[in-house]
Parts: C-alpha cells; structure tokens; sequence
C-alpha cells in the first residue's frame, strides 16, 4: 500500500512539474541537484523533480517546515541554512530514508526547543549542522533524542552553558562534535562516556575552567584553546589513550598538564597560556580549579611520572609565556620531536646535551627571550633546519657554535649584538663564524648593530638570502660577499647609511633582488659584466643622477626599479626617463620619484613619467650659446696673439738688415 502512494506522489510531483515548468525557473536544476539560494522563498518549493538528490534553500526567508518534504522522498543533502526557520513539523523527516545530510544552522531553533518536543527520528542523517541558533542548555536534546546514525554534529555559535549526561544519548554513532563558541561552564562526569567512536572533539571558546580525570581513550583530537583553563589533568591508568592532538592555547595554565601516561601525542599546543614552570607544580602547592578545590595532583605522587614519555611528539608548542628555564633533560623522551617553539619566553639559557639530542628535531624557535648563553653539544640537532634567534640581544657566543650544525638552512639573528668573524684563525668569543657552513642558504643578521663586515665573511656558504639592513655606518668589506658568487639570489642592505657600495654587485652573477633603500648613495656603479638583477630598491638614497652605463648594464633583465624621494636630475637622467616613459621598466613607486630642471633662474620639481625634451632645451640651448661665445672668444684671442706676435718678428728683421 505504501509503495503505490510514493509511486502516486512521484507521478502527481513529475505531472506538475511538466505542466508549470514557469515554477521551477527560480531555482537552478542540474542532475538531481536543486540551487535555490538567495531567492526570498518564504516556502519549500512545491514543483521540483521528485527524484531531487541535493537541495539547497540557504539564505531565503522560510519560517515553517511542514508536511511538503515527504514529495521529495530521494533527498539526500539538504540545506536551510540562514533562514527563519523557528517550528519543524514533529516526525517531519521520518519517512526520508535516504537523507544523510542537514544543514539547519543560523535560523531561530531556540523557539522550537522551547515548545520542548522532539524534532522526531532522523534515521539515516549522518551530518547535522545546528550553529548559530541561539540554542541554550539542553535544547539540543530534541533534536539528538533519536539519530541513531549521526556521526558529524556541530553545534558551535550557540549559547549553551552545560553539557549533560543525558545529551548524547541519542546519537551513539557520533565521531565529531564541535561545540566551540558557546558559553560552556561544565560538562558533566560521562557525559562522553557512551560516545566510543567519538574522535574529534572541539571545546574551543568557552569558559571551561579544568579538565580532571580526562579519560577519553579513543579520542584522537580535543581542542580546549581559548577557554578559562588552569589545569589539565588525566586519569592515572595503565590503559593506552589515542589522543593525537591536544590544543590548549590561550588558556591560563601555569604549570605543564598531567597527560596520559600511556600516549601517542604527535602535536600540543601550549602558546599563550601563563607557564612559569614546564613542571607539574611545586612540591607543596596545590592546583586550584574554580569548582574543584580539591588537590589534583596524583592521589600517590610515587606513581606519578613526570614528564610523561612524549617519544611519538612531532609539535611543541610553548610560545607566550612566563618561562625562565627549562632543564636539558624534559626532552629526553622526546625523540620524534620535529617543530620546538619556545619564542616570547624569558628565558635566559638555553642547552641541548647528549642527553636530550633532539636529533629529529628540524625547526627550534627560541626568539624574543632573554638569552644570555646558548649552548649545544657534540652531535646534537643533527636535523635542525631552521633556527630562530631575533630579539634577544646576544652579543657572546661560542663562535663555531653554528658550524656544528650539519643540516641548518635558515638562521634568524636579527635584532641581537653579534659580529661576524672573518677568517683569522684564532677563536674569540667575540664573533661568530658564518663561514664554512656549506648547507646554510637564509641568513637574517638585520638591527645587529654590525660595525663591520670582514673579507670572506661567508666563505664557503652557499647562501641564497642574506639580509644585512638596519646595521647604520657598517663597514663592509670590498670582498665580503666573496663566495656567494654563484648562490646568492637577494641581498638586503637597507638602511645602513652607505654612502658608497665597495663592492660590485655585478660579481654576484644570481643576484636577481638587491635592496639599497634608506642610505646616502649618491650613484650607484656597476663593473662591465652582464648582471641577473630583476628587481633593485634606491628608495629614500641621495642619487642625483643613475648612469646610463648602469642602466645598461641592468637593461637587459631589469623588471621593477623603486626611485622614490631622491635628488633626481630630470636633464641628466634623460636614458632613465625614456627607460620609464617606454614601459621598458617598471617604477612601482612611481607617484613618488620626481625630479629637477631649471627654469629661468629657479629649479622646478616634476614627476618623472612627466618630463619632457622642452623642459631641458632651454637650458641646453643657453649651454650653447655660452659654449660658442666662449669659443669664439678663445678664436680671437688665438688670432690676436698670432698677430702680435708676427708683428713683433717682422719689427726684428727690419731692425737687423738697416744696423750699422
């Protein structure tokens, strides 16, 4: 009996789509797929094809879901997001065996809850998308009370303040839950306890104070970042736990969480909290939550082992806080450990020793502390890649510290006091050696306070990027990039107020961007050779006139040339300017590069895209007035002295054939 209504539903629904096609214009079908978005519905369609697989209704203005659902018995997405929608007719998507996904975020749900009926059974929905609708403590109830097949639910956006036992017990396939941006205080003991497939869940954005007895052994990822947090502690078992990912950044931890013994974390997140110790807390002081007084250290301190063995941890993250130490030996169980950030710490040492190599680890970022000695053992960081150093003031170092690293690529030491060591060969602490360090291929070295740069200064690095700028009145060496000829890519010396360049650039035959912005050059020579320069920066210099030796030289394979507040000559920098009005190159800062001719007896500024033959013809013609009257005056005097001098000869003769 069932099957010939749908067959007689099917028949009446397809009759009528055939007979008012005009129905239909509004919304956008293509292969089972109905677009109707953005169309001011008030109501569900009545004349889609019933075989419709997909429909999306999102951002229209619908207010009641009733009984026209059941025509469209195929359904398998549908969407209503961003509507009005505040009542659902009760049992509505019952008889829809093939719907698995239902988007009914941003609509007014919380006046359904209040009417505190259940939405009725959602057999085969697999994805229920509740955001933003306003739902406060135990409203999701009726609408999880029977999804036996859920397995992806979010319910962030809304004002939910409790998570209670009785929430999800409708929904025991559920293997994602995001809950974050609510308002969450609590969540009740075994709330999560009948969830075991659940492997993703997102608390992130709430008001959670603590974590005690976290015991969610299948989970794989929790996110409990920008919560209220003071502690995170775990049961203490022997049972293995699956967490992968734990995030709890921006929170207000003050002492390393007490994590499963048994783990296998890849990645922790503990940035911006306010870590003072990276120990569980002090011998006799107790960690405090806001509803749990009770101290929630191990009941037996003996069987508590601290740290836990972290050996499967890629991603510490341990950025933004308070800390002033951390002893050599808390890594000593973390031997997969990749990516280590200790940035905006205040910590004054920092050691690796044999003990804890970290010999996997590729990127350590210790920047912005207050590091005063820095030190890593033999055979130690033998993958370290990159090493982030800025902002710390250093200015002693063992000067072959960086030559003991095999794999480094990338060096940050801006912003600290170092010099660079030539290569004399006596050791001094009062330089590093960045020479001889064949893997290196990014060096920073920008606000050192750098006096000089001694010859061969990165001999036998192949080095691609070397930024030098911000060191005001360096000396640098006519062969200090002597090496780097056939490496380095980009050279920044910006802001070192150079008044001349000692050497050529056009040696560093790759060199393709070239930063001179922000000194005092006056020009700007290169030698004969042919350059690779694409891109060069005189910006802020005292360049009154670039040659057009050098303009030719860069011809070629210049593309963008920055110009801005210089000096220019606009009558002897005529090859630039037709350089420019020719598009043969591009000025980026155009608007800003201007320069002067004279008129009369004043200089005149003007853009340079604007300059034209007659604003220097003025001048080039009193030049050659002058030049002619200059000559023709040297002329008459030339014939003059001529004349004086002939005459001053024939005088002589006369005197000599008529003497006595």
């Amino acid at each position: 009996m069932g099957a010939r209504v749908w067959l007689l539903l099917f028949l009446v629904n397809g009759f009528a789509a055939v007979l008012h096609p005009q129905l239909l214009s509004s919304c956008h079908v293509l292969k089972r797929v109905a677009n109707c978005t953005n169309l001011n519905l008030t109501s569900i369609p009545h004349w889609l094809p019933p075989d419709i697989h997909k429909v999306d209704l999102s951002h229209n203005f619908l207010q009641n879901l009733t009984d026209i659902l059941p025509f469209y018995p195929a359904i398998h997405q549908f969407s209503l997001h961003s509507n009005r929608i505040q009542f659902i007719q009760p049992g509505l998507f019952r008889t829809m065996s093939h719907l698995q996904v239902l988007d009914l975020s941003r609509n007014q749900l919380d006046l359904y809850a209040a009417l505190k009926i259940p939405i009725g059974p959602l057999t085969s929905v697999q994805e229920l998308d509740l955001s933003g609708n306003g739902l406060y403590t135990d409203m999701s109830d009726y609408f999880l009370g029977d999804a036996p097949a859920l397995t992806n639910l979010s319910l962030n956006g809304n004002s939910i303040t409790k998570i209670g036992k009785s929430t999800f017990i409708g929904s025991p396939a559920l293997r994602n839950i995001d809950l974050h941006n609510n308002v969450i205080l609590e969540i009740e003991e075994g709330t999560f306890d009948s969830l075991q497939h659940l492997v993703e869940l997102d608390l992130s954005m709430n008001s959670i104070s603590c974590i005690t007895n976290f015991n969610l052994y299948h989970l794989n990822s929790l996110n409990l970042s920008k919560n209220s947090m003071m502690s995170f502690q775990s049961v203490i078992t022997d049972q293995d736990f699956q967490l992968l990912y734990l995030d709890l950044r921006e929170n207000k931890i003050h002492y390393f969480p007490m994590l499963p013994s048994k783990n296998k974390l890849i990645y922790l997140d503990l940035s911006r909290n306010q870590l003072h110790s990276v120990n569980s807390t002090d011998a006799d002081e107790e960690l405090q939550c806001q509803k749990h007084r009770d101290e929630l250290m191990c009941e037996h301190r003996q069987n508590c082992k601290f740290p836990p063995e972290l050996c499967k941890l890629l991603y510490l993250d341990l950025s933004y806080n308070q800390l002033k130490s951390i002893p050599p030996d808390f890594f000593g169980s973390m031997v997969a450990l990749e990516l280590l950030n200790i940035s905006n710490n205040c910590l004054e040492s920092f050691m690796v020793d044999q003990g804890s190599p970290l010999n996997k680890l590729k990127t350590l970022d210790l920047s912005f502390n207050n590091l005063q000695n820095l030190s890593f053992g033999n055979c130690t960081l033998r993958k370290l890649e990159a090493l982030y150093l800025q902002g710390n003031s250093l200015s002693t170092l063992h000067p072959g510290i960086f030559q003991v690293l095999p794999s480094i690529k990338t060096l940050h030491l801006q912003q600290n006091q170092l010099s660079v060591c030539g290569l004399e060969k006596h050791l001094s602490w009062s330089c590093v050696y960045l020479s001889y360090i064949p893997t290196l291929q990014y060096l920073y070295l920008s606000e050192n306070v750098l006096l000089s740069l001694p010859a061969h200064a990165f001999q036998c690095s192949q080095l691609l990027i070397l930024d030098l700028s911000l060191n005001p009145g360096v000396e640098i060496n006519a062969h200090a990039f002597s090496g780097l000829e056939s490496s380095l890519t980009q050279l920044s010396l910006r802001g070192n107020q150079l008044q001349t360049l000692s050497t050529d650039l056009s040696l560093l035959r790759y060199l393709k961007v070239v930063d001179l912005s922000s000194n005092r050059l006056t020009s700007l020579l290169l030698g004969s050779r042919d350059t690779a320069i694409e891109s060069l920066n005189l910006q802020n210099n005292s360049v009154v006139t670039l040659e057009a030796h050098t303009l030719e030289t860069l011809e070629s394979t210049l593309r963008s040339l920055y110009m801005g507040s210089n000096p220019l000559s606009c009558c002897r920098n005529m090859h630039l300017i037709e350089l420019v009005q020719q598009n043969s190159v591009q000025i980026p800062d155009i608007a800003l590069v201007t320069c002067k001719y004279r008129k009369d007896t004043e200089y005149v500024e003007i853009n340079l895209r604007n300059v034209q033959s007659e604003h220097c013809e003025t001048l080039n013609s009193k030049v050659l007035v002058i030049s002619m009257i200059t000559v023709l005056a040297l002329g008459l005097m030339v014939v003059l002295l001529v004349a004086i001098r002939l005459c001053h000869s024939k005088g002589h003769r006369f005197n000599h054939s008529y003497k006595a």
